[in-house]
């Protein structure tokens, strides 16, 4: 008896296993979120809809990789250091920071104070760039990849001023309890600028949206101390800062970079 004739391989055959293994790691990567950045095993498990041994396996990979890392005590897997080397490298592929670096250097140089570009990660606002080379004895630098407060920070309350109130947690329940804060917003609006008062240890913050056609894509900030920046959003300093957030709006094709909240 002749044996049967065996199928010819497909590339799709091949490939299918690998696209497999891609698509589970990235669904225990994308378990974690800012409000949940600690799982069980069990919760893996659940997540990735297999066996434990099987979510076991990929955590275990993972976890060689660096993306993983796991706590003996509490039994509970957390992202690893690696992930944040891939998320700077994302953030600073963003059109948004190549088209802003000049802008923000040219600010610089004219204001003599650290300036920051953020963007709005779903949760609060994170610095994606930080320009600090300024000629200060007193040098404020600030860590690209910072979380900054959405609230209270400079920058959180640009978006917290152009953004749906939806789309930043808990601030439409605060918007309902503080009138003040709602005050304080509607004039961040209305200035198109927001500064950090009171200022948090010693620092002062000016922040301005940027947009990318009717949508908010950013906030550049200028950073100094309370000594150097003058909190009246109507200062020469703050007039500054505005004209670039408008210019840099206008680089990436808003033609009219001051749209209404």
């Amino acid at each position: 008896m002749s044996e049967p004739a065996s199928r010819p391989a497909r590339d799709g055959d091949a490939a299918a296993p690998t696209i497999q293994t891609v698509q589970r790691a990235a669904l225990i990567l994308d378990a974690f979120t800012p409000a949940k950045p600690y799982l069980s095993l069990n919760e893996i498990t659940q997540r990735l809809g297999a066996s434990k041994a099987t979510a076991h396996r990929y955590t275990k990979a993972l976890r060689a990789a660096k993306l993983l890392r796991y706590d003996e005590r509490s039994a509970l897997f957390s992202l690893g250091p690696q992930v944040l080397t891939l998320g700077a490298a994302a953030r600073a592929g963003l059109p948004i920071v190549s088209a802003a670096e000049p802008f923000m250097e040219r600010l610089l140089h004219q204001v003599d104070e650290t300036v920051v570009l953020s963007v709005w990660d779903g949760e609060s606002p994170i610095v994606v760039r930080s320009v600090d080379n300024t000629d200060r004895v007193i040098r404020i630098s600030v860590r690209v990849g910072s979380r900054l407060d959405p609230v209270q920070s400079a920058q959180g309350r640009v978006f917290c001023a152009w953004l749906r109130p939806e789309e930043v947690a808990g601030l439409p329940r605060a918007l309902k309890r503080d009138p003040e804060l709602r005050a304080e917003i509607d004039a961040v609006r209305a200035a198109g600028v927001s500064v950090n008062v009171p200022a948090v240890n010693g620092v002062r913050t000016l922040a301005a949206p940027v947009f990318q056609g009717p949508s908010l894509v950013g906030a550049v900030a200028i950073v100094g101390t309370t000594a150097s920046i003058d909190p009246d959003v109507h200062s020469p300093m703050a007039a500054a800062l505005v004209q670039t957030a408008k210019e840099i709006s206008a680089h990436l094709g808003t033609e009219d970079p001051t749209p209404a909240g």
